[in-house]
C-alpha cells in the first residue's frame, strides 16, 4: 500500500480587489527584500569553513526553501486568479464579496463575508467561498432559512441581512 493521494482540486480563482493587492505586495516583498537578506546570509554563512556543522547555514537553506515555495504559489496564485471588485446586479441574494449575517440555530447571531481562498480569516468571519457554509449561501436571499452539515453536527441558518462593499 503507497503513499499516493490524488491530487487536491485547486481552489477558485476567485479573489476581492483587497485581497489581490496584498498577494501582490507580498510576492514583492519576499522577491525584493526578504529573498536578498536570505541569500546574503547563506553566502556568508557558506563563506564559514565547513557546511556540515554550520546551523547558520542549515537554517539559511531552509528559510530560503520555504521562501522559495512561498514565491512559486503566489506566482502561481496571481496568474490565475479572477479580482472581483464590483457587486453584482442583483444586491439581493448571495454572491462572492458578500457580508452576510445569519442566525445560527447554535452561535446565535453570526456576520461573515464571501471570499477567496486566499483571504479566509475566522477571526474576521472570512470564510472561503469553497467552504460549505459559503457554498450554501449562495443563491440564497434575506429571510431564506437553510441546514448544513458540518463535522460537529447539523446546524440550521437563517439570513438575516445581505451587503456588499
Amino acid at each position: 500500500m503507497g503513499r499516493w493521494k490524488p491530487a487536491e482540486k485547486p481552489g477558485s480563482p476567485y479573489i476581492t480587489q483587497e485581497g489581490a493587492t496584498r498577494l501582490r505586495a507580498e510576492l514583492r516583498q519576499l522577491w525584493k527584500v526578504e529573498r536578498p537578506e536570505v541569500v546574503r546570509a547563506l553566502a556568508a554563512a557558506a563563506a564559514e569553513g565547513d557546511r556540515s556543522e554550520n546551523a547558520e547555514y542549515t537554517y539559511r537553506k531552509k528559510q530560503l526553501g520555504g521562501i522559495d515555495r512561498r514565491l512559486r504559489y503566489l506566482s502561481k496564485r496571481v496568474d490565475v486568479m479572477k479580482v472581483v471588485d464590483q457587486a453584482p446586479a442583483d444586491l439581493s441574494i448571495i454572491r462572492f464579496g458578500a457580508f452576510v449575517t445569519l442566525e445560527s440555530s447554535i452561535e446565535g447571531r453570526v456576520e461573515y463575508r464571501i471570499v477567496g481562498v486566499d483571504e479566509t480569516d475566522a477571526s474576521k468571519g472570512y470564510i472561503s467561498i469553497d467552504s460549505p457554509v459559503a457554498r450554501a449561501l449562495l443563491g440564497k436571499g434575506a429571510g431564506d432559512s437553510f441546514e448544513i452539515e458540518l463535522p460537529e453536527n447539523v446546524t440550521g441558518f437563517q439570513v438575516i441581512s445581505i451587503r456588499y462593499l
